[in-house]
């Protein structure tokens, strides 16, 4: 050894590494021929792949130039959950990864099996990484990979994946999320390492179909591969082969807990129209409804979504709801006012009894029919009161000598055209009370009706986009 030793000494540092190099390589080239078992057992085998955990450290091809085709896939075993407002996809996976170790080969006859598991440790492992995942793999631990006899490296192991992924919740309950998990090497590029697609998508997703364990919230469509092709016939880039996962949302839970009792609530507020509007339990009968809803809504808050990149259509529907309650309360509290305060309110003007009284009234069929006096009947009738009071006055300053029964007539009809013009003042008022009072009959009934209205226009939309979005 001293000799050999002096010679590399005494040689350039250049030609001393490639020297080095050969000497290394020399062992390399050697083991990529098949190797030959003492006995046909395991220990005679790991016996003699012994060699060949020495070069765990180089990625085993004899050429350099030569790529290592890594043959991916995995199986979705379960969806854990949606973290909406992080925009997180919490799955669970078993990974699975094939690819030639051109160092190592044997017979299967000779060593008496085709394949052999040994420790992770002792091979040379791509180093394949998801792009998405945002958090420490909690998944165990798999030490061992499986060798075969062709020198096919198979390496499996769960994965515990916490992913980003750009959720699109507008459609809530009804939504369906389409979520990438890309897989690249982190260091290698494509000259060195090439990743393609071990089986067929649709197999992917019928087995992972049929072994998925958490069928609770989501539910799995389908998986898709997609090929990244860089375009660079020199491999100075890194290979990505991408999955799409495409999940739809269990909507069950959220339609009998969500929104049927909110349509519940909007349509007793609804029929809540048909009580009396000069009725003070209306107005308690809506307040109770929006206190009761409010509540209804912070009991359900753990139910609605964190908002994200957009506000959920549920969310825009239960504030239509509420809206919709308030401005029920404050029509009534209007149309209260204008019933109750009506005999303090001065005479209905003309376009009012033109535009709500006649055209307004036979739109809702209400149509109003005047029954009180008319001005032109008011006016005479004040003067002949008024000139029968005068005629009545002189005649108190006639002779002492008429008899005093008939006094007291002429003073008893004094007193009774008095009271008649109290009287037609007072049927005047009570006129103009009423036609103020068949406005605000008019005017609740048309608000009803645009309410009917609203809310068919209002629902139906947001049903059709329900229906649409879950049809994708």
């Amino acid at each position: 050894m001293a000799p050999k030793d002096t010679t590399l000494k005494c040689l350039p540092p250049s030609v001393r590494l490639i020297m080095v190099m050969f000497l290394i390589l020399i062992p390399a080239a050697g083991s990529a021929r098949q190797v030959n078992c003492s006995q046909p057992n395991q220990p005679a085998l790991l016996e003699a792949l012994t060699p060949i955990f020495n070069l765990s450290a180089i990625r085993p091809v004899m050429n350099m130039t030569t790529r290592t085709t890594v043959m991916t896939y995995f199986t979705l075993y379960g969806i854990l959950g949606v973290d909406e407002k992080a925009q997180l996809l919490n799955t669970y996976l078993w990974l699975h990864y094939w690819w030639m170790n051109e160092f190592v080969s044997w017979d299967p006859s000779q060593c008496g099996n085709d394949r052999i598991t040994l420790p992770r440790k002792k091979f040379w492992v791509p180093d394949i990484v998801i792009n998405e995942f945002m958090d420490e793999n909690t998944a165990p631990f798999v030490p061992y990979v499986y060798l075969y006899s062709d020198g096919r490296v198979h390496d499996a192991q769960p994965v515990k994946v916490v992913s980003s992924c750009n959720l699109d919740i507008y459609t809530f309950p009804f939504d369906i999320q389409n979520c990438t998990l890309t897989f690249n090497s982190y260091i290698h590029l494509a000259m060195d390492i090439k990743i393609k697609l071990g089986r067929a998508a649709d197999h992917i997703t019928e087995h992972s179909k049929n072994v998925m364990t958490t069928m609770g919230e989501w539910e799995l469509l389908e998986i898709t591969a997609h090929k990244q092709n860089q375009g660079n016939d020199d491999g100075a880039y890194v290979d990505e082969l991408a999955f799409h996962i495409r999940v739809r949302r269990r909507a069950t839970l959220y339609v009998v807990n969500l929104l049927i009792p909110s349509c519940f609530l909007i349509t007793v507020d609804l029929f809540s129209f048909l009580l009396p509007p000069h009725s003070v339990d209306r107005s308690s009968f809506k307040m109770t409804l929006i206190l009761g809803y409010t509540v209804f809504l912070l009991i359900m808050t753990d139910l609605l979504p964190i908002t994200g990149n957009t506000i959920p259509l549920i969310n825009v529907f239960f504030s239509i709801c509420l809206a919709l309650m308030v401005a029920s309360l404050l029509e009534t509290i209007l149309i209260t006012n204008l019933l109750y305060g009506a005999d303090d309110f001065p005479p209905t003007p003309r376009w009012i009894q033109v535009f709500v009284l006649q055209i307004l009234g036979r739109l809702v069929c209400l149509t109003w029919k005047s029954q009180g006096p008319k001005d032109s009947d008011r006016k005479p009738s004040a003067v002949v009161a008024q000139r029968k009071a005068d005629d009545v006055l002189p005649l108190e300053k006639g002779p002492a000598v008429e008899d005093s029964a008939v006094q007291e007539l002429r003073i008893l009809g004094r007193d009774l055209q008095a009271i008649r013009l109290q009287v037609e003042k007072q049927l005047v008022r009570s006129h103009s009370s009423e036609e103020w009072i068949q406005v605000g009959f008019i005017i609740d009934r048309l608000l009803f009706g645009l309410y009917i209205l609203f809310i068919s226009v209002s629902f139906i939309t947001i049903i059709i986009i329900w229906v649409k979005s879950y049809n994708q």
